[in-house]
């Protein structure tokens, strides 16, 4: 099997990485990938916005599967391109990626699936954004309704800085959502589903804030850890049964069948198990932390759910122990990241590269704000966790940021499920 992965990240080096190990996979190619999965994959130019352009692409090179990892070209619809083009393709039409595109669109098929999520309330113009969050109450939490690479909501007990983030999507032409808080600890859960057959993964969590002790400015995500030592018993399945099945049902029953990967952020609150959101891909940093963990090969999982085939796929397996991820940020992040510094150690073990370029020297040189994603396996979280700051200790990026606490509350025990 000839396989294309279409990104950039440290999400993008994560399934290279579990593609290349699978011996179905007789070449692999990443577009437009980075410094790092260019050892693992060819490397190709493409504009992943433009569908027509990895649609060509994927012809040109005899793909017999494309495998699509952020979300503005499945929003945009590569899928759908490359479905065109006669190839078999991993992700979301452009209209079911709307279950990630508009908080809005989600929040309706949740209602009509009775999947259990916050109350929400849409927002158009300044005079409903201060109405909603009075009916709200606080902690406040504000969302930019389209799509903000993980860094547009803000929740916070500062009600002017509620109004000044809702001020700031509405002048930039988009539409918010203010929707009530939800307490307790956030799962991800990842799904493969082919629109029918639903296969949840290995539950996640990921660490949003910049900083330690989650504070800081929201991220795309600073760290993950899995599995979770402390989730409930039968969570997956309880989700599987109220949140997965019913939204895949739901989509389908619309005519706007989802699949591809769909990525269930959930809160455990007092009151049961809350959608706080869906993406339409896999999540990053979530994906470094799961794929290692999956000894069932993926390619040949992806290929079945692209081609309708899921059913008949064996039951997923996996291996023993735990991951961790750390995110190494370049100076500035979020805000203003600098880019163009040197990065050394990145060819270590368990490095994926997130925001990284050759230079015209040669050099690895910083390109994003998430510049690396440095993770471990071990017998247990505290191994995984140890290895992984090891690793984190070795690389080398002027300014670097990273949180030194990633999977520390879950270590300690300090992570109770209501």
């Amino acid at each position: 099997m000839r396989v294309l992965v279409i990104g950039s990240g440290a999400r993008e080096h994560a399934l290279c990485v579990a593609l290349t190990s699978d011996p179905a996979v007789t070449a692999l190619a990443c577009a437009p990938g980075n410094a790092g999965t260019r050892t693992v994959a060819e490397p190709h130019a493409v504009d992943v916005a433009d569908p027509v352009a990895i649609a060509a692409l994927a012809t040109a090179w005899g793909a017999d599967l494309v495998v699509v990892g952020p979300e503005v070209p499945l929003v945009a619809g590569a899928a759908d391109a490359v479905r065109d083009a006669g190839i078999a393709c991993f992700g979301p039409s452009a209209q079911a990626a709307q279950i990630e595109g508009s908080k809005s669109f989600a929040k309706h098929v949740m209602a009509a699936a009775g999947v259990p999520t916050a109350r929400a309330w849409p927002v158009g113009g300044p005079a409903e954004l201060e109405t909603a969050l009075d009916e709200a109450g606080a902690p406040h939490v504000v969302k930019d309704d389209g799509l903000a690479a993980g860094k547009g909501v803000v929740v916070t007990t500062d009600r002017d800085a509620a109004v000044a983030h809702g001020h700031r999507v509405l002048d930039a032409g988009g539409a918010v959502l203010v929707e009530e808080f939800l307490d307790g600890p956030e799962v991800s859960l990842f799904a493969v589903t082919d629109g029918t057959t639903v296969l949840p993964l290995l539950p996640a969590q990921d660490a949003k804030r910049r900083d330690d002790g989650d504070a800081g400015p929201n991220t795309g995500g600073m760290g993950a850890y899995a599995p979770l030592p402390w989730a409930p018993p039968g969570l997956v399945d309880e989700v599987l049964a109220t949140v997965l099945q019913p939204t895949v049902d739901e989509m389908r029953r619309r005519g706007e069948p989802f699949s591809g990967l769909l990525y269930a952020g959930l809160a455990l609150t007092s009151r049961g198990v809350r959608v706080v959101e869906f993406n339409a891909r896999f999540g990053d940093p979530e994906t470094q932390v799961v794929l290692p963990l999956l000894e069932t090969p993926l390619a040949g999982l992806l290929h079945a759910a692209a081609t309708g085939t899921l059913a008949d796929h064996p039951p997923l397996t996996w291996r023993d122990g735990a991951a961790v991820t750390v995110v190494v940020a370049a100076s500035g992040y979020p805000e203003a990241p600098r880019t163009g510094d040197p990065v050394t150690g990145a060819d270590g073990p368990g490095v994926l590269h997130a925001g990284t370029a050759v230079g015209a020297d040669g050099t690895v040189r910083s390109a994003g704000g998430r510049v690396l994603a440095v993770t471990a396996t071990g017998d247990d979280l505290a191994a995984a966790r140890l290895a992984a700051y090891e690793r984190v200790a070795a690389v080398r990026v002027a300014g670097a940021h990273w949180r030194s606490d990633i999977a520390l509350a879950a270590v300690e025990g300090r992570v109770v499920a209501p």
